[in-house]
């Protein structure tokens, strides 16, 4: 699990094809303190095993439900992107709960200044839109952001000077592409509320006084 507070960027070294996915050789440029062969690194988003982890670089694998699912696909070597290691229990959740597994990709349709800030703009699939709401959480390439408005297929966020400066979020232009996760808890919500009663029926949780009592709980 992340939180969506990006760590750092990294750099892509080395891109190979291997069995219909893709390899990389990846470069962070903040230090991996305490590196575990096998640990998830988000990239851009989407969570990675890394391994072969030698001081601040890394490889991962990038399997083809990903190559097809998300922008990791179109990186070629020396772009950048933002990387978050994964959350350890003892951390603040300063984001909000993100999983890494990346729902679909969007497109940047409009680029607003506002002050300091920058309004931005992203056509989504309907089958998707339907999970975000006004101030609720939505994750764009890695990062937990606050949606400010939406409405049918669209939703905008403000962008503040610091995530403009620490992520590649000023290399976004119109028509950019971005690896969206929406709100994790929503999908789960979701799918209880449309439960057939018989079906909850039939999945109901078998624990009560009896069964307490036979295991000594009661």
């Amino acid at each position: 699990m992340f939180t969506g507070i990006i760590e750092g960027t990294g750099k892509l070294l080395e891109r190979k094809s291997a069995g219909g996915g893709l390899t990389f050789r990846l470069e962070a440029d903040f230090d991996l303190h305490d590196p575990v062969e096998g640990e998830s690194i988000a990239v851009n988003g989407g969570c990675l095993t890394a391994y072969h982890i030698d001081n601040r670089r890394f490889s991962v694998d990038i399997s083809p439900e990903s190559v097809k699912r998300t922008t990791l696909g179109s990186l070629t070597v020396g772009d950048q992107v933002n990387m978050e290691r994964a959350l350890k229990l003892s951390d603040r959740l300063g984001g909000h709960i993100v999983s890494g597994h990346v729902d679909c990709t969007a497109n940047v349709i409009e680029i607003k200044e506002v002050g300091d800030f920058t309004l931005y703009t992203f056509a989504l699939a309907e089958d998707l839109s339907r999970y975000i709401i006004e101030k609720g959480s939505i994750t764009v390439d890695g990062i937990s952001l606050t949606i400010n408005y939406c409405e049918q297929e669209r939703f905008s966020v403000s962008i503040i000077p610091h995530t403009m400066q620490s992520t590649t979020w000023g290399q976004l232009k119109k028509g950019s592409e971005v690896n969206i996760e929406v709100d994790l808890i929503g999908k789960y919500v979701e799918k209880l509320l449309m439960l057939k009663p018989e079906v909850a029926k039939n999945k109901g949780s078998n624990i009560n006084p009896g069964f307490l009592a036979e295991h000594g709980f009661y």
